[in-house]
């Protein structure tokens, strides 16, 4: 395997070697490719006109597509390699595995279940505890909102986040002490157009 794509699995912290990191973005591409490059094509005109009356995209597949969908097939495979099981997030918090189910249960930790178990994104962690705010975070997260939405909100600069003169993430502004309210009425915004 590369040692280029050795070396960047091991500056990004990433505990995977090269071969199960390229399994893990093959297995998110098959997940997240259309499932045909021209969905039309599948229906009959008359459902066809339909499908796209009511606002549906049946377009064909576009080149220009694929940056996008490299980038999200990327942040999936990390987000999933990068997650605690409830086993190795209740070692680190010092609890019971069952404790670490009730809060995902009442949403005081964020998860997704992969393959029948229970994944828990790194980011809301921090030393020995979560991360502080969290919870206020999370009660103003809108439920219809991914993992990987959340993940990617909660690790990029955000200009009304500003620490030491410039933009932060709302990660690392939690971390400085900063108001977890200000974070919470960011992330209450999340989905909703700009």
């Amino acid at each position: 395997m590369s040692p280029a794509l050795e070396a960047v699995l091991a500056k990004a912290g990433l505990q995977v070697t090269p071969d199960e990191f390229l399994s893990l973005v093959a297995d998110a591409a098959k997940r997240l490719a259309p499932p045909h490059p021209d969905p039309a094509s599948y229906f009959p005109p008359d459902q066809r006109d339909a499908l796209i009356e009511v606002g549906l995209d049946l377009s064909p597949h576009r080149v220009d597509d694929d940056q996008g969908r490299a980038r999200t097939v990327v942040a999936h495979a990390v987000l999933r390699d990068s997650a605690l099981t409830v086993a190795e997030a209740a070692r680190r918090l010092g609890v019971d595995t069952s404790r670490i189910r009730h809060r995902l249960g009442v949403g005081r930790l964020v998860g997704w279940k992969d393959r029948g178990s229970w994944r828990l994104p790194a980011w809301q962690f921090a030393g020995g505890g979560v991360l502080p705010g969290l919870e206020a975070v999370l009660a103003a997260v809108p439920t219809d909102q991914p993992a990987l939405v959340v993940a990617g909100f909660m690790t990029t600069e955000q200009e009304d986040l500003v620490v030491d003169g410039g933009p932060t993430t709302p990660r690392e502004w939690l971390l400085a002490g900063g108001e977890p309210r200000r974070v919470a009425a960011l992330a209450a915004q999340l989905g909703t157009p700009a």
